[in-house]
């Protein structure tokens, strides 16, 4: 859901959310509508005028339960990586978004997130990664000031939130789980309402700011179409409007990319980099590898409400194990000859064949040697670099297709 103004109750919500929609503006917006679509819109009014195109998951606006307890897996070496990560980010420079044991237990006992201690220097596209249910939403909903954490601490833009609200939101851009929307209003009317709700909004340059908005994330030849007839990437394209109704020093985006054909995502990818290269600090989170490879400069591995890892993204990657792969007629044989010489972790697919990357001891000129002296055809051979995937499995066990 959309969160754009305030100023009208708390709602379902509660006080925390309350907290969020002082910081940015009145409901005027929700109070001009009538019935259901005014009365949700009323409650998504906390953060978008001063924090973008923030939403919440429902009617209620409560936070999604999500994580568990983290895996034992996940501590040990993996903390220090952590602690490398958090030092590494902080010699960057300037640091727009600091937590430090943070987190979330929910009614019931639910633990969503456990002692984050995550930091995103300024400048950045950071990448905020892990599989759906392991903590992410709830994390930028503590950080927006949208609920209260149970223990530790959140700084953005070097001031505390929840408390700081009023000032760091209308700093800050976002995104949050999907925009909520005036469906009876056109795509251009709804960013004009949200605009209005925003009290530092100049409405000199409203009309202009809107138009130069639509067009950003391709939607101007769209904009007089309501806003209850746009499929879920038009939809997506709007609520990352009206976070780009005005310049950000911090752009927060939860999954932008959901409900976006591949021409869709790669001119959000597109629009992100334009973003970082304009001075905006751009916070990503997203279950998609791929996406976060691609985009980001640096990045942070959630799993099961822990943080496992963070730093830049190369380096994580080169912290993965490559992939020795050879592409032969002669899978059963290749197999056989790297077996006898001491490599694992073994798989065939067709034609290719790969293995963990040996020891730096083993001289890869050799073991090819052998495979020819074998009677094996070897069409390719070599270590293919690790991967942000890689790194992912090695340090947690799990594939992306796990909810924690």
């Amino acid at each position: 859901m959309t969160t754009t103004g305030t100023g009208g109750s708390a709602g379902p919500a509660g006080p925390a959310a309350a907290r969020a929609g002082a910081a940015s503006g009145g409901a005027g917006a929700a109070r001009a509508t009538g019935g259901a679509d005014a009365a949700r819109a009323s409650r998504a009014a906390r953060v978008s005028g001063g924090a973008g195109a923030a939403s919440t998951a429902g009617a209620s606006g409560a936070a999604r339960a999500t994580g568990g307890a983290a895996a034992a897996r996940a501590t040990g070496a993996s903390g220090a990586a952590r602690g490398a990560g958090a030092a590494r980010a902080e010699e960057t420079g300037p640091v727009v978004i600091r937590t430090r044991g943070l987190t979330k237990r929910y009614r019931g006992g639910q633990l969503a997130v456990d002692g984050l201690d995550l930091t995103v220097p300024g400048g950045s596209v950071f990448g905020f990664l892990g599989p759906n249910g392991s903590g992410k939403t709830t994390t930028i909903r503590m950080l927006m000031g949208l609920i209260d954490p149970t223990s530790g601490t959140a700084e953005v833009l070097g001031r505390p939130m929840p408390g700081a609200a009023r000032t760091v939101l209308p700093e800050v851009g976002a995104l949050i789980e999907g925009p909520a929307l005036y469906g009876f209003l056109n795509g251009r009317d709804n960013l004009l309402r949200y605009d209005r709700a925003d009290p530092t909004a100049d409405p000199r340059t409203r009309r202009a700011r809107v138009d130069e908005a639509l067009a950003r994330v391709g939607l101007a030849a769209a904009s007089g179409k309501k806003a209850k007839a746009y499929s879920l990437g038009m939809k997506q394209r709007l609520g990352l409007a009206a976070a780009l109704l005005r310049p950000r020093r911090l752009l927060v985006l939860d999954e932008p990319t959901n409900g976006l054909d591949p021409q869709g995502m790669r001119e959000i990818r597109s629009l992100v980099r334009e973003l970082a290269a304009e001075g905006t600090t751009v916070f990503l989170s997203s279950h998609l590898l791929d996406e976060i490879e691609q985009v980001c400069t640096h990045a942070a591995v959630m799993a099961r409400g822990r943080l496992i890892v963070q730093g830049p993204v190369a380096d994580l990657a080169a912290g993965a194990r490559g992939r020795l792969a050879v592409t032969t007629p002669d899978p059963g044989d290749a197999a056989r000859i790297l077996r006898e010489h001491g490599l694992t972790g073994l798989s065939a697919d067709g034609d290719r064949l790969t293995a963990d990357a040996p020891p730096a001891a083993v001289d890869l000129a050799d073991l090819n040697a052998a495979l020819v002296s074998g009677g094996v055809r070897v069409r390719f051979f070599g270590v293919e670099r690790g991967s942000l995937e890689d790194a992912f499995v090695a340090l947690t066990g799990e594939g992306f297709d796990v909810a924690g």
